[in-house]
């Protein structure tokens, strides 16, 4: 496939396309009024959609759910999970946080650069497992 062509819909490449994508806006400068939530819920995006890269690279169903902790369930128990990357189903709380804004406090820089690095391990091992094999 030329590097032009977009991905086969649905495929690793796709998911990891769009993963690549919300770490990209988890990672970018907001312009005024951006609150740290919303960065914080395109880092939780970012690695769900890596899981579930490697979820559909090994044969295996994505879930409809936003629950790391269900897709790091999911993921093959031959597959060797660095360090780290459990801790990322800390990140599920994101996934709903922007949407409903009472229901939880104001998210801090350290948490926010926490939650980046979080994603940015699930996405650059979703990346390494899905180019092998």
């Amino acid at each position: 496939m030329p590097p032009d062509d977009p991905p086969l819909p649905g495929s690793p490449a796709d998911w990891l396309r769009y993963a690549r994508s919300d770490l990209a806006l988890a990672r970018a400068t907001p312009p005024p009024g951006v609150l740290t939530e919303v960065l914080c819920f395109h880092a939780q995006q970012a690695a769900e959609k890596a899981l579930k890269a490697v979820l559909v690279h090994h044969g295996r169903a994505v879930p409809r759910t936003h629950n790391l902790t269900t897709l790091l369930e999911r993921l093959p128990e031959t597959l060797t999970l660095p360090p780290g990357l459990d801790a990322a189903k800390t990140l599920t709380v994101y996934a709903v946080i922007a949407r409903y804004p009472a229901d939880i406090e104001p998210v801090s820089a350290q948490e926010y650069q926490e939650a980046l690095r979080l994603a940015e391990i699930v996405v650059y091992w979703a990346e390494r497992v899905c180019a092998s094999s």
